[in-house]
């Protein structure tokens, strides 16, 4: 199996190199990922210079690791390009949660996303960060389980996968769509000018089944996703209500 790991927080990111570690487990990894970090980046891709990549420096023992100059997006369809037969996309392990609402701006969910539109599976990692860095270690044999779990057949499909610190546990879960609170929340810099942080934090309490609500108990969270967006409901109403 031929596996392809990227991520949003950048090449030097250790929670990449901790997904690598536990991939090589499953098949022959290969390694292409920001040079920079470009958290919630979304699946922004770049049309307007070209891409280039060149050997990361970083030591991923013995794997093929190399830098991109764009998008999380960008890394899935340059690598898949040029390592051909890519049998599945990961995408992390990103070092803040994906859940809920935020799906829609993750650029590590956004890299396992450009893989379905290539064909190939995606499966995207994210765990949540407090004081400290997360004790990827201690997240690898979960890490191990979900794998063993998500690639055991090879259909075409999309997963968003979040673990929470300690975990006790895996539950399949759907998104959270509780509204969030979006905010710009002023300060001024050392230089005294002013600048703008764009933050988010849930308004409702997380219910029973989704993705928030499983990470906040303490299990690991795996939600099937799907790239169709269409309203089915909305849609086979408006049809109802056309004139014959």
């Amino acid at each position: 199996m031929r596996i392809l790991i990227t991520n949003d927080d950048g090449i030097y990111s250790p929670g990449i190199a901790a997904l690598a570690r536990v991939a090589t487990k499953f098949g022959e990894v290969r390694v292409v990922a920001p040079d920079v970090e470009q958290s919630s980046m979304g699946h922004a891709i770049t049309a307007s210079r070209p891409l280039s990549y060149k050997k990361s420096p970083i030591h991923f023992e013995g794997i093929h690791a190399f830098r991109v100059n764009g998008t999380p997006a960008d890394c899935v369809a340059l690598g898949t390009h040029l390592w051909a037969k890519t049998d599945v996309v990961l995408s992390g392990i990103n070092m803040g949660p994906n859940l809920g609402n935020s799906m829609w701006h993750s650029g590590t969910l956004a890299a396992a996303k450009q893989a379905v539109l290539l064909g190939i599976k995606g499966i995207a990692f994210s765990t949540p960060v407090g004081k400290d860095e997360p004790d990827f270690e201690s997240l690898a044999s979960y890490v191990e389980k979900t794998l063993e779990l998500l690639l055991e057949n090879d259909a075409l499909a999309l997963y968003n996968v979040n673990l929470p610190m300690n975990p006790r546990g895996i539950k399949w879960t759907r998104q959270s769509v509780r509204l969030y609170d979006g905010k710009i929340v002023p300060g001024i810099d050392p230089m005294g000018r002013k600048h703008y942080w764009y933050t988010v934090t849930p308004l409702e309490p997380a219910e029973e089944g989704t993705d928030r609500w499983a990470v906040e108990h303490d299990f690991v969270s795996i939600t099937p996703l799907r790239l169709d967006l269409t309203n089915e409901k909305a849609l086979s109403a408006a049809l109802k209500s056309m004139p014959a």
